[in-house]
């Protein structure tokens, strides 16, 4: 089965998130590459910065924004399937720094990858 967790990389890290991923395009402001106990950083499935700066986690434009994303993610396709994959062996959890839980990239990527099983 395959299992991603998403978390805000503030949050302290937990043996329950096996392999922690960060998936924003910038280091996460007032955290050190220490104390975030990343396992990689996967910069190529952000959203790109245009895309990012137009989003600025408006809620109202949300459901755009997911759209917008999954077609930017479409040409990295083989990098998604490692990640499916991986989270089928373990746990997977996606780190993020916005302050929005309930709409930013993990929560969009999430969904997208699960969907594309």
């Amino acid at each position: 089965m395959t299992m991603f967790k998403i978390k805000r990389i503030y949050e302290l890290p937990d043996p329950s998130d096996g392999r922690r991923i960060l998936i924003d395009r910038l280091w996460p402001r007032g955290i050190s590459k220490d104390s975030a106990k990343i396992d990689e950083w996967i910069k190529e499935v952000a959203p790109s910065t245009e895309l990012r700066k137009w989003f600025h986690h408006d809620p109202a434009q949300w459901s755009e924004f997911k759209l917008k994303y999954a077609n930017e993610l479409r040409g990295k396709e083989a990098l998604l399937e490692k990640l499916r994959t991986d989270a089928g062996k373990e746990t997977i959890t996606l780190l993020y720094s916005a302050k929005d839980e309930e709409h930013n990239q993990a929560v969009a990527l999430k969904e997208f990858l699960e969907k594309r099983r």
